[in-house]
């Protein structure tokens, strides 16, 4: 892509882990990370993804659950990321997550554009977490079966209810 895209498209997604990280019931999952990154960072229309020191972003609060691990990435467009991720590894990975992941009810995964370069923050992540939550699919949050075009993607205020955590 050139410099002349106005909006990329940012993803979270959050996971409930069954068993600690360090654990055998894990090691698959865990094993695969490397890779999987890898995989990420090399497919067109990847832009960006939250890591921390140790290369994955496993060991990243969010929502202040221990439990609770994150996603955070940036890609061109809904096109380029759904490619990725149905296909390799991931499409593997996505296969066994109820092997590694509580099945949550509310929403783990959450969708919005952000100004070309913009890099999103976990406390932003968790925001737009909780606006789809809230509100249901929204230009300022939305999902992969009810997105929305990226012009005039601009961000909303919105108040969010005391009770959306992330329970079980």
């Amino acid at each position: 892509m050139t410099s002349a895209v106005a909006y990329e498209l940012a993803q979270v997604n959050i996971s409930r882990l069954k068993f600690p990280l360090d654990s055998l019931e894990l090691k698959d999952f865990v094993d695969a990370l490397d890779p999987v990154n890898a995989s990420a960072e090399a497919a067109d229309g990847y832009v960006w993804r939250l890591q921390s020191q140790g290369g994955d972003a496993t060991d990243i609060k969010v929502f202040g659950d221990d439990w609770l691990i994150i996603n955070l990435t940036v890609w061109w467009d809904t096109n380029a990321l759904m490619a990725f991720m149905y296909q390799g590894q991931h499409r593997e990975m996505l296969a066994r997550r109820r092997e590694w992941f509580e099945k949550v009810a509310e929403a783990m995964t959450a969708l919005w554009w952000v100004p070309a370069g913009h890099l999103p923050t976990v406390a932003e992540a968790e925001s737009r977490l909780l606006h789809l939550r809230a509100n249901g699919p929204t230009p300022y949050a939305f999902t992969l079966r009810t997105s929305f075009p990226a012009q005039g993607a601009e961000p909303v205020s919105f108040a969010v209810p005391e009770d959306l955590g992330c329970g079980v």
